[in-house]
């Protein structure tokens, strides 16, 4: 990963992304190609390079009123499980990339959460399984253009319950921050 910071200057120039003039493909098409990088990489992203998710994504606290969540672009699952492992009550649906959630079985069985979950196999470009009553994306923005964010953000929108939300996930570390793991925004789905 080191050697993709030799394409930041490509990057600053375009205003594009430029891993492809190092690795002669996109991120994701790379890691599609190499399943030993794609399977350190979700091991970074994951609880071992990362540590548990903290499962309080809402900023308000109301989790009353949910019983359904899709973690869009959620990786192997490590965020959606410790949701599930803390809210009895709540069903799950993980969406990310195929290769990724046939790589997640393993996080929803320790957290002992499997039978609450459902995985989809699909790029969160396309429409997303709809009528959750909440649909988080964690770390999935800071990835892409304001024109793809913005499509994403468009695509959870279409997908949600009229009452629905959707949070908003940046990368803020628990230790720089003072406990809060992440911050988060949030929006009433029914107010597109």
């Amino acid at each position: 990963m080191a050697l993709a910071w030799g394409s930041l200057l490509e990057a600053v120039r375009t205003g594009a992304p430029a891993y492809h003039t190092i690795f002669g493909r996109p991120f994701w098409e790379d890691l599609d190609a190499h399943p030993d990088v794609a399977a350190s990489f979700d091991a970074l992203m994951g609880p071992d390079g990362h540590g548990t998710p903290d499962p309080e994504v809402l900023p308000s606290g109301d989790w009353d009123s949910l019983r359904t969540v899709v973690d869009v672009g959620g990786g192997t699952g490590s965020l959606l499980a410790e949701i599930l492992r803390a809210r009895p009550g709540v069903r799950g649906t993980l969406v990310e990339m195929p290769a990724t959630v046939a790589r997640s079985a393993a996080a929803f069985q320790r957290a002992h959460v499997a039978d609450r979950v459902q995985v989809v196999g699909q790029s969160f470009f396309d429409p997303l399984p709809a009528g959750a009553d909440l649909y988080v994306l964690k770390s999935v923005l800071c990835d892409w253009p304001d024109r793809e964010s913005l499509a994403i953000l468009r695509r959870c929108a279409e997908a949600a319950r009229p009452a629905g939300r959707v949070v908003v996930i940046g990368g803020v570390l628990a230790r720089r921050c003072g406990g809060t793991v992440a911050r988060a925004a949030h929006a009433g789905a029914g107010g597109r």
